[in-house]
């Protein structure tokens, strides 16, 4: 379903690709980047705007420890639900603050009208692997489970580097970086 869209990635080897949506966020996104650095992970951060214009300096963290950073929106619109214009006006908000031609929407929730627009400027990247971190009713355990059974080589993973998802991040986040890690995986950034 929509091809032109990028879910996972062609590899040969064992790499895979940890993405976090919504921030930078103090607090969660400085232990995310700790656990990244023990395992000398790459990964990319699809920034919120409003959140890079409130912390500018975790978001240069970010840049200098050599991950790479995408556009998220300004203020986390979800393209079904707001005027194609408005969510243009927000993403180009939002591009003042994340010089990047990777985009996420938020929700993964995107118009086909929208997408044909974006993806003259930016590659749009969903994902093969939703953690679902943010959600306070997760079976840790079954995501663990599928984790397991889903997470292929190439494979692009969705974790949240916000306040609604760190109680499960700082779980599944450290699970997820050792058990592939001593699978001999990379974690490369897109």
């Amino acid at each position: 379903m929509f091809p032109q869209l990028i879910w996972q990635k062609r590899v040969t080897e064992k790499i895979l690709y940890i993405t976090f949506d919504d921030g930078p966020c103090p607090g969660v996104t400085d232990f995310v980047l700790e656990q990244l650095e023990q395992y000398h992970a790459k990964a990319t951060f699809f920034c919120v705007g409003s959140n890079v214009i409130k912390h500018p300096e975790l978001y240069q963290t970010l840049l200098q420890k050599g991950h790479v950073t995408g556009n998220h929106t300004q203020e986390h619109l979800n393209g079904l639900f707001c005027k194609s214009t408005t969510y243009y006006d927000d993403i180009e908000r939002a591009s003042k603050s994340i010089d990047s031609k990777l985009f996420r929407p938020p929700y993964g929730k995107i118009k086909t009208s929208q997408i044909n627009y974006l993806k003259k400027r930016y590659q749009i990247i969903m994902w093969d692997f939703l953690t679902a971190d943010f959600d306070a009713d997760l079976d840790i355990e079954l995501c663990k489970k599928k984790m397991g059974k889903y997470i292929k080589p190439g494979s692009i993973i969705v974790f949240h580097d916000s306040i609604k998802a760190a109680e499960n991040l700082k779980i599944l986040l450290p699970y997820m970086l050792h058990k592939y890690a001593a699978e001999d995986y990379q974690f490369h950034s897109l």
